[in-house]
């Protein structure tokens, strides 16, 4: 049954193939199926050892001297798709036992150039072969220090980031990379578990006042930093809850927004302050808030969506990714008793027997295709624009960059394992919408297109007429909202994000500093925890030099 409440479902981001066949096995003794593997025992009563089936079916004790040329890839499954379309809780099955991520984790050989953890992988630098290694010790209660020592939120980013590390892992150049992903959530999750992640309440304060403008990873991000680095913090958030697109943007399938809340709740304890339903710029002008803070930090994302100005776009039943994905969510935010836990109106835009078409891959995409599978759509179809990519990586794409090869995502299995058939439908364009004698969607037209030097061309003749009763935009997004950036009079760049320099943050006005998407555009979580967590060492060495020179203007004064 259902989960109601902050506990509502779990996710990873994007989807994992079935594990590999069992190998024939040259042992004798006896073996221990497990539910992940096979485990060998030798004749020897004493010998407790577990022993493991190796990539040549040999049988032998876990040894990561040999790494993954010894051992195959085998990620954590998601569960059944046609189980898991029945329900709203996270798609992952119950993961790996403990012998068999062991085996995971040999498989990372702590490579003498570790390009997993540089500028060509992990964004906030995760220290991967160092948490690898000691997961494969046993070690585990040390591995969540060294993850914690570069990323805050591990939880968020061990489901949802599409793991760039991976695609940079040294293994991928012969191989299939090492389960990076799946061992960040293992870690965490028994962090938790274990009772290790514990409140840690800063010894001093400074006496500086930082506000912070959003609660996306961003925010909490740089929140979580210049707490502990002693200042006051904080946060402001117009939803009705903490966590921006973490809370409301992110399927509750993907990200279990208990989860969520489990580490709000943390950050809380923790002495930083959040209050919602602050809506900066329009509930409170943002230069009142400004002058009552030593420093300001906009956090507030990339929310401006990218339309689709074609003809019949008045149709009723067009709708941007966001409201569609923010709506669901608010309404499966109820309480087991039926009264509402969050800001919802009652009203949601729902899929159910309707013929849907996304517009717009990536990960919003696929996460509005998921959505309007729970719903018990009656069919779905999802628009690229451009090409398929190819199965392997093109002499144009070669590692550690990151592999833009063809995948199948957690919501295009589930439609495939219902309908039958991949939803993805590619190198089309819309051309315009089609409308009844009462406003409503009853369809659109599309063309083929082909890309050529010049860009996207429309192939003439190739016109198609789509029946949809539901079209949900999910393009991206260009820039943030301008209402706080115009009552600030802050400069923007080209893009008509804030305008400040990657690494200073600092913006056009003193004292205010960006970071995440509102400053580099659409991008990821695990981009945005990098930029939260350097403008909070903006923001302190800023706050440093202020103190230094009110010392200074003293002792002159004395």
């Amino acid at each position: 049954s259902r989960r109601l409440g902050a506990d509502l479902g779990r996710s990873l981001a994007v989807s994992s193939p079935a594990a590999p066949p069992p190998l024939p096995v040259v042992a004798r003794g006896f073996s221990l199926v497990g539910n992940k593997h096979e485990v060998w025992r030798d004749e020897n009563d004493t010998d407790n050892v577990p022993k493991v089936t190796r990539r040549d079916g040999t049988v032998a004790e876990i040894d990561k001297h040999r790494g993954f040329v010894d051992y195959v890839r085998n990620p954590d499954p998601y569960r059944n798709p046609l189980e898991r379309v029945f329900d709203w809780q996270e798609i992952n099955d119950d993961g790996h036992d403990e012998v068999e991520r062991t085996v995971q984790a040999a498989r990372c050989m702590d490579c003498g150039t570790p390009f997993c953890q540089t500028h060509t992988g992990c964004p906030i630098n995760n220290l991967i072969p160092e948490w690898n290694d000691l997961v494969y010790k046993g070690q585990w209660q040390e591995a969540i220090e060294r993850l914690h020592k570069t990323n805050n939120f591990p939880e968020f980013t061990g489901r949802v980031c599409p793991a760039p590390c991976e695609g940079a892992c040294v293994a991928g150049l012969i191989d299939s990379p090492v389960t990076i992903k799946n061992m960040e959530y293992a870690i965490i999750e028994r962090a938790w578990d274990e009772g290790w992640v514990v409140p840690r309440i800063p010894k001093y304060r400074t006496g500086f006042n930082v506000s912070i403008v959003g609660s996306g990873p961003a925010g909490l991000a740089a929140a979580d930093q210049l707490n502990q680095m002693g200042h006051k913090v904080t946060v402001y958030e117009r939803e009705d809850r903490i966590g921006g697109l973490l809370m409301y943007g992110i399927p509750n399938m993907k990200l279990e927004k208990g989860r969520v809340q489990r580490r709000v709740d943390l950050l809380e304890e923790e002495g930083i302050e959040f209050i919602t339903g602050a809506d900066i710029g329009r509930d409170l002008d943002v230069n009142v808030l400004r002058a009552n803070s030593d420093a300001l930090v906009l956090a507030l994302g990339s929310t401006k969506p990218r339309d689709l100005l074609i003809p019949d776009r008045d149709a009723k039943g067009i709708h941007f990714a966001m409201e569609f994905l923010t709506a669901n969510q608010k309404r499966l935010l109820t309480t087991a008793d039926g009264m509402l836990a969050s800001n919802w109106d009652g009203t949601y835009i729902s899929a159910e027997g309707k013929d849907v078409i996304v517009i717009g891959g990536g990960d919003t995409g696929t996460d509005c295709i998921g959505t309007s599978m729970r719903h018990r759509c009656k069919s779905i179809v999802n628009f690229e624009l451009m090409p398929q990519p190819p199965n392997s990586r093109a002499d144009s794409n070669p590692w550690p960059e990151w592999p833009k090869v063809f995948g199948v995502d957690y919501g295009h299995a589930e439609v495939q394992a219902v309908f039958g058939e991949d939803p993805r439908t590619y190198a089309v364009m819309t051309s315009k919408f089609l409308k009844d004698q009462e406003g409503n969607l009853k369809g659109l037209v599309t063309h083929e297109v082909q890309v050529t030097p010049e860009g996207v061309k429309p192939i003439p003749g190739s016109e198609k007429e789509w029946p949809a009763d539901l079209v949900i935009l999910a393009m991206g997004f260009v820039s943030p909202e301008e209402y706080i950036i115009e009552q600030m009079k802050l400069d923007v760049d080209q893009r008509s994000n804030i305008h400040a320099e990657y690494g200073d943050y600092r913006t056009s006005i003193e004292g205010v500093f960006a970071a995440g998407d509102c400053r580099r555009g659409q991008s990821l979580v695990v981009w945005a925890i990098n930029e939260g967590r350097g403008t909070a060492d903006a923001v302190d060495t800023y706050l440093n030099q202020r103190h230094s020179e009110s010392e200074d203007n003293i002792g002159v004064m004395d």
